[in-house]
């Protein structure tokens, strides 16, 4: 019953800017996130926050990338700044239950044109 439903991606030239957010429903939430795996690579993760609002941050991706949630809607987001090509990828939502069980996003496509 947990779903994870995520937004905003699409395609956008390097240097611009894109905003995801992904809304969660069914479960206790201890955490959200963001990974991303790009083709022929491996998910990684790109920034994470608690309900408490401790942030996490990839260090490729600190200073460009801003988390935030909004509690009382369950939701996620992720301000994406100065993109570049080499963060083309599928993005997807995390979340951390509080039994701390993870979940997944189905993705959004982000393509940043040179």
């Amino acid at each position: 019953q947990v779903q994870l439903v995520e937004s905003g991606g699409g395609l956008v030239q390097a240097g611009g800017s894109l905003r995801l957010s992904c809304a969660a429903s069914g479960s206790s939430i201890n955490a959200m996130g963001w990974y991303r795996q790009a083709p022929g690579k491996q998910r990684a993760l790109v920034a994470h926050i608690t309900r408490g609002g401790i942030t996490n941050y990839a260090d490729s991706m600190k200073g460009r990338f801003t988390i935030s949630g909004d509690n009382a809607k369950n939701t996620v987001y992720l301000q994406m700044n100065s993109l570049k090509p080499e963060d083309t990828a599928v993005y997807y939502c995390n979340l951390v239950a509080t039994d701390l069980h993870n979940y997944w996003g189905q993705g959004t496509q982000v393509t940043v044109s040179s």
